[in-house]
């Protein structure tokens, strides 16, 4: 059964509207407050709700970690340089024009945020997202200004629609940059493309002043969208549980992102019971049962549409102490984490889940919608403060490396966010950039300016200090009177070194030892090497009271690696450490690539793939193999096909197939994971071996065992 059109083809299709010209505003010298009153008092305002007592682990603010030196903090220049000068007006233009106000000349962002786009307000909410991250970051008073501007701007919106909106909406509450319609629509059950996702605009405009609020302080952002939470209670709160079921369970039309976890955040800010009736309202139960009970039904779902749901759920669990929200979410991301996600740490087709462990079937041009990446991080992160699983960051690592940072051109631009929204997986494709109003190039203005927000963790107890990421920057953690610097060139390979520059006291440190560390880990305190266990996917606790000065120095060589796609073993992707190499190639099918021959005794990849001269960038079969994080136009090779036909060592070749068993590895993958041999009398011992299991299982006859084991003995290996 065909799948309806994507929001990405419908994008093109209108892509002959153009850009719009851009329109700079002057910020009033002071911001009216404008909003609508809240039925009932707010809670007092703080910087952020208190931390769920579900929460093991906890986050450090936004503005306590800075970023160092690097290609992280390149790539957020960029994304400040959008955030200052992109005009606030151009961002209020569709909400000016539904609300009857002055739109002050401005033109919408173009893409689907058009001044007749069904979707039109999403992007505002990404874009006040972006400017508050900015904020808390630079704490420059330019973003503050541009900050307040919006937020009263919209305040404005509201009271206007609710004075005189036409036609008026059914609670006092309400904002948009439509009228109320589509989401009266959506109870009849219209489907898309008639109506887009009014549930999913009414997340991010929440979502971007909630951000407004906790990040950068500004209190009447609160006050409005407390207001909007009861919109959406007045709204849903009335309908049978059987209607919003179906409601959720539309194709796109029924996307409402993150509005059970928005509400539960407001919730945790107002203390109104209503905001959490209103969250659990989103309950997509057909889906949050199958999970709860470990049933995989994701196949021919809309990914985008349902990853976020699960974060909600998180954060349900969070006020309700109700275990299936945490059970769903927990079993979703497995479904999702491993068995549907490229090397890149992206998942989906078209924007679509394709079958459990459907990797090498599905690789094409429309692969690994960034949105969805953004949006496991940020469940990885809700899950990882529960329980501090490694197996979460290591997820976010491989996301966040290879894929967001991917996401970004590396070329500076003032109107455009250029980002990516598919990234493709197949044989020789390339990256589109900008997506100016749509949903990626919302979540892509967030994601380059959030960075460092996983860098570091705390215990709930604050005794332990949780080094998850191995980025250049700086925490301060006021409490404990700590200033930890860290410095870095991940993602180049190099030892990290963290330093107390002030504070002290006892400590738990606790380092992530990533799953690739496979080629040692090495710590050292003031330049003594540690005694510690080190194991791959674990975290390394160091116990001391620490001193000011004190220095930790970490070393994870980098190893190459090849990593097998699911339902293809042939179909493979290299890595250098966390970094995912692609070939440059303008060719549009696979390339085929044979390693084993080139092998030593040691049984390393680096005896096939060589260093070029370039960090990160090595030469195989006349290919530069490039870090995908470079991010421009060339056309690349993130997967490619492994040839080794014939079982052969060095220039010996035994003339044998080199045959597979059941699970797709063959003769030489499975010798090969045996090394490093430490003699060329171990190796051979290990080819017989191993012939004598090939044999037993009717993959070679007596005479092919014979003659690999004849080619062993005469291969001569070096080391």
């Amino acid at each position: 059964m065909s799948q309806p059109p994507t929001r990405r083809r419908l994008l093109r299709l209108a892509a002959g509207t153009g850009a719009a010209v851009p329109f700079l505003h002057a910020a009033p010298a002071q911001a009216r407050a404008a909003s609508v009153a809240t039925s009932a008092p707010l809670a007092p305002a703080a910087a952020s709700a208190a931390v769920p007592p579900t929460w093991v682990v906890q986050p450090f603010s936004l503005g306590q970690v800075t970023l160092g030196d690097g290609v992280f903090r390149r790539k957020r220049d960029l994304m400040l340089e959008y955030a200052r000068a992109y005009p606030a007006d151009r961002i209020l233009a569709v909400f000016r024009a539904n609300a009857g106000l002055d739109t002050r000349g401005a033109r919408p962002p173009g893409g689907w945020e058009t001044s007749d786009g069904n979707l039109r307000g999403h992007y505002g909410g990404h874009f006040l997202t972006l400017v508050s991250q900015a904020y808390a970051d630079t704490r420059e008073a330019a973003l503050k200004t541009k900050l307040d501007y919006l937020v009263a701007a919209l305040g404005e919106c509201q009271q206007a629609l609710a004075a005189h909106g036409s036609p008026r909406p059914s609670h006092p509450g309400y904002l948009a940059a439509y009228p109320e319609t589509q989401f009266i629509l959506l109870e009849s059950y219209t489907t898309y493309p008639t109506i887009w996702a009014p549930y999913y605009t009414c997340h991010k405009i929440m979502r971007g002043l909630l951000d407004a609020y906790t990040l950068a302080g500004n209190t009447q952002a609160l006050a409005i969208a407390s207001t909007m939470g009861d919109w959406v209670h007045s709204r849903l709160g009335r309908l049978p549980k059987a209607q919003l079921e179906r409601m959720w369970s539309i194709y796109i039309a029924g996307e409402y992102g993150g509005m059970n976890e928005v509400l539960a955040d407001l919730y945790a800010l107002t203390g109104r019971a209503e905001h959490l009736a209103a969250a659990r309202c989103f309950d997509n139960t057909a889906l949050l049962d199958a999970c709860a009970d470990d049933r995989d039904i994701l196949e021919g779902r809309h990914a985008n549409q349902h990853i976020p749901q699960f974060t909600g759920y998180v954060r349900l669990f969070d006020h309700t102490g109700e275990e299936e929200y945490a059970a769903a979410a927990r079993n979703f991301w497995g479904m999702v984490a491993g068995p549907r996600t490229y090397s890149l740490g992206g998942t989906g087709q078209g924007e679509m889940f394709r079958a459990r462990g459907a990797i090498a079937a599905t690789l094409g041009d429309n692969n690994a919608e960034t949105c969805a990446t953004y949006n496991m991080l940020k469940l990885s992160r809700q899950l990882f403060f529960h329980e501090p699983d490694p197996g979460y960051m290591d997820y976010y690592e491989r996301g966040l490396t290879n894929h967001i940072l991917a996401s970004r051109r590396d070329a500076s631009s003032v109107d455009s966010p250029e980002v990516t929204y598919f990234v493709g997986m197949g044989p020789g494709v390339v990256r589109e950039y900008d997506n100016t109003g749509t949903c990626c190039g919302g979540t892509g203005t967030e994601n380059h300016t959030k960075y460092q927000d996983s860098v570091y963790f705390r215990s709930a107890a604050g005794d332990a200090l949780y080094v998850n990421l191995y980025l250049a920057s700086t925490l301060r953690w006021p409490e404990r009177g700590l200033v930890v610097e860290q410095t870095s060139a991940y993602p180049a390979e190099g030892v990290r070194t963290l330093t107390f520059r002030e504070g002290g006291g006892a400590l738990d440190l606790k380092l992530r030892v990533p799953s690739w560390a496979t080629a040692g880990f090495t710590v050292t305190v003031n330049g003594v090497r540690q005694t510690v266990q080190a194991v791959p996917g674990s975290y390394l606790t160091l116990s001391r009271t620490w001193q000011r000065g004190d220095r930790v120095t970490v070393s994870a060589p980098y190893r190459l690696r090849i990593e097998r796609a699911l339902d293809d073993t042939a179909v493979q992707s290299l890595f250098y450490g966390p970094v995912l190499l692609v070939a440059r190639s303008q060719a549009t099918g696979f390339r085929q690539f044979s390693f084993y021959k080139d092998f030593t005794l040691r049984g390393d990849l680096a005896d096939a793939v060589r260093p070029e001269g370039r960090p990160l960038h090595f030469t195989t079969h006349g290919l530069t193999l490039a870090p995908f994080h470079l991010a421009d136009d060339t056309r690349y090779h993130a997967y490619f096909r492994r040839a080794e036909p014939v079982v052969v060592f060095g220039t010996t070749d035994s003339g044998v197939p080199n045959r597979a068993r059941g699970d797709g590895l063959t003769f030489l993958d499975v010798l090969w994971e045996q090394a490093p041999f430490t003699t060329s009398a171990r190796f051979v011992a290990a080819v017989r071996v191993l012939a004598d299991t090939w044999l037993s299982g009717g993959l070679f006859t007596q005479a092919e065992r014979d003659r690999v084991v004849a080619a062993a003995v005469g291969a001569n290996l070096r080391r």
